[in-house]
């Protein structure tokens, strides 16, 4: 491996290489366009584009295109070659200002939720100036944004650059007041924890439910799961070390931060996680990761496992976004300081996320909604879907004092002493870690901790960019008019920290308890997608959003049709799955397994009469389970029918989360009890067991 120095960022057109290959004036105005959102003139484009062509050819590409980030979630790109015609009938390199800046994809394949018919196929990809340009597969990957003929976002990238241009303009304000006028822009940052499973490629290829909805629909447990936690941060197996260290190189080359990496809770499980960046950037990143993760998985003879629950019964898999907000001038608004009672600024951005997050809890909650995700909120190893926020002694100790008009005097020594001569001393964070917690503060940052691992980050981003700039509008609105700022300050403080405490909750968000008590709080407790999602469609969404031009009310109303028609889509692939699997693989298995079972009594007659209780037993078990199967079958296979009924979306996505995935679940609990039963040799599918622990 090359040095990591000169590897990282190699196949980026990053500031760096612009300036070393762009002239002057070109430099300069592109750098006001990614800064200050001016327009690029075309003549600069072109400078720009030749030169990009120039430096990816040198690097070995032969295409370009444009990357972009539609509604399915993954990202899309169509390849067009640097070749033109020349006259002698050879080819020339070129690539113009006009294809770096727009390009024109067939837009009606993608999901638009009704904002454009199938006959109304244009659509339009614009660079993003603000992301990084890279090679890939030696092709030219221009980030950009996607929208319709008329003008609507068709993507993920356009809201999320909207939320942090409203939630710059908002901190801006507040920033004023204190007396900062150097500040020219303040950016929020994200780091992504992404959570991955890897099992052998020739196990996964066996089991058909993981190749079509990346999930198991059966599967009995096995013997050992995580109970000894003898895997978490365990020893790297040699196979997954490969695949890490070649993974960890190819986002290096990318740009991307790729920082830590270990194993997980449970058997197969890891975790790779970067430094936080910008969040258009970020979000840019982790959807390269992901997709890193599959293809070089594929490369090692693996399969990554990227669903929010793949295994019943074991851990499922989590994407933590570390979320926090800066000046271009380096300072995290977030930090408290040595000194956090005194710092008047911090406490005004910390109050401001408080608020946020209270009047703006079922936004929260929705963001972080799937069929996928559904399987893991409230599990063993993941929040419940009830939004709270953990704080921690000191800073929660910080505002009652404040809201009672007391001084705080923090008691705690700030040195730890572990007793042992030998080790050093060493600061003492301020609060300690809530891993129950769905959007804990963590030092200098809140980690919302609910999201699925499949997730684009750009949707629980503009939710929470968008709201906390909400909060700082009604701040500086308030705090303009004022005549006495510290008095006034102070007091809003108080007042936002009294009126929306009830969001803070710095105990075990696992325990029955707290449903109960985050009830008698008043906080909602959206236990599904289906129950999550219709907040979005509400008008304090719809005012929330339109107000901050983060989107049209068409473009609320289309992502609401999308994300539910997804998630009808998800149940009903798996539903159909189940069916296809019992039909092909289970039975089959069990008439094999029974035929030679019925072999047996035969064959011990034969032989002097031989005890033949046992195949009786295991016949007369593997009867009542299989009648049972088979009337668990009928039952799935009329509500699939069924549900064809429903034309509504609501109701749809109602009948399946209602009707189709408990009819599921039945059926489930009798194939992996006959799992238990069959012989191995019979059982069509890898077990959980030879799946979990395939990786050596």
């Amino acid at each position: 491996m090359k040095n990591i120095s000169d590897l990282f960022g190699s196949m980026v057109f990053s500031d760096a290489v612009m300036q070393a290959r762009l002239p002057k004036d070109a430099y300069k105005a592109l750098k006001k366009t990614m800064s200050q959102g001016t327009h690029l003139e075309l003549d600069v484009a072109n400078v720009v584009a030749n030169a990009m062509k120039n430096w990816a050819v040198e690097k070995g590409a032969t295409h370009f295109t444009h990357w972009f980030q539609p509604m399915t979630g993954i990202t899309a790109e169509k390849h067009d070659a640097f070749i033109s015609p020349a006259k002698d009938g050879n080819i020339i390199m070129e690539f113009s200002g006009k294809e770096l800046v727009r390009g024109e994809p067939d837009a009606s394949s993608f999901p638009s939720g009704g904002l454009r018919a199938t006959f109304e196929a244009r659509g339009y990809t614009v660079w993003d100036t603000t992301s990084y340009a890279f090679i890939k597969d030696g092709t030219l990957c221009i980030p950009t944004a996607f929208c319709s003929y008329s003008g609507e976002a068709l993507d993920k990238k356009t809201p999320l650059l909207r939320s942090m241009e409203a939630i710059d303009k908002q901190a801006q304000r507040i920033l004023k007041l204190f007396g900062n006028q150097t500040v020219k822009r303040v950016i929020t940052t994200v780091g992504p924890e992404q959570e991955y499973f890897l099992i052998d490629k020739e196990m996964y290829l066996k089991r058909p439910d993981l190749v079509y909805t990346g999930r198991t629909l059966f599967g009995s447990r096995p013997p050992k799961g995580q109970e000894m936690e003898d895997h978490y941060f365990g020893t790297l197996k040699p196979r997954v070390s490969a695949f890490m260290r070649e993974l960890e190189e190819e986002l290096w080359r990318l740009g991307v931060y790729a920082k830590t990496k270990h194993n997980e809770v449970a058997p197969g499980q890891h975790e790779l996680a970067p430094i936080f960046t910008t969040t258009n950037i970020a979000t840019d990143h982790n959807q390269l990761t992901m997709e890193l993760m599959k293809s070089i998985a594929n490369k090692h003879g693996l399969a990554c496992l990227l669903h929010e629950k793949p295994f019943a019964g074991v851990n499922g898999n989590g994407k933590h976004n570390n979320w926090s907000i800066s000046t271009d001038t380096g300072v995290n608004l977030l930090e408290p300081g040595e000194t956090p009672c005194e710092n008047a600024q911090f406490l005004l951005f910390l109050v401001a996320v408080i608020k946020a997050a209270d009047v703006y809890q079922d936004l929260i909650r929705l963001s972080a909604a799937s069929a996928g995700n559904d399987h893991r909120l409230g599990a063993n190893e993941a929040p419940p879907a009830i939004i709270s926020m953990f704080l921690g002694d000191e800073l929660t100790g910080i505002l009652e004092a404040l809201e009672n008009g007391k001084a705080y005097h923090n008691k705690e020594k700030h040195e730890m002493e572990i007793g042992v001569t030998v080790l050093p001393h060493f600061p003492k964070d301020m609060t300690d870690r809530n891993r129950t917690s769905p959007f804990a503060f963590t030092g200098n940052k809140f980690e919302f901790r609910m999201l699925g691992s499949t997730f684009s980050i750009a949707g629980p981003n503009v939710v929470l960019n968008t709201a906390v700039a909400e909060i700082l509008c009604q701040f500086a609105d308030e705090l303009e008019k004022s005549d006495n700022f510290t008095g006034d300050l102070a007091a809003l403080v108080r007042k936002t920290f009294s009126e929306h405490k009830r969001i803070v909750f710095n105990g075990n968000n696992y325990s029955d308890e707290w449903v109960t008590e985050a009830e008698n709080r008043g906080l909602s407790n959206l236990k599904t997608t289906v129950d999550a999602l219709p907040e979005f469609i509400s008008k304090k969404s719809a005012a929330l959003f339109t107000k901050h031009h983060v989107f049209s009310e068409a473009e609320i109303h289309s992502r609401y049709e999308i994300l539910m028609e997804s998630y009808c889509k998800t149940l009903h692939i798996e539903a159909l799955t189940m069916v296809d699997m019992v039909k092909r693989e289970i039975i089959p298995s069990l008439i094999t397994y029974q035929s030679e079972l019925l072999k047996l009594p035969e064959q011990k007659k034969s032989c002097g009469g031989l005890d033949s209780t046992l195949e009786e037993y295991l016949l007369g078990r593997i009867a009542k389970l299989s009648a049972c199967l088979l009337k668990k079958l009928k039952i799935l296979d009329s509500v699939i029918l069924e549900s064809k009924e429903k034309n509504e979306i609501l109701s749809l996505a109602v009948f399946y989360r209602d009707k189709v995935f408990p009819a599921m679940s039945e059926l489930r609990l009798i194939v992996d009890e006959l799992e238990t039963v069959v012989a191995k040799k019979y059982w069509a599918l890898p077990s959980y067991a030879e799946m979990l622990y395939s990786v050596i």
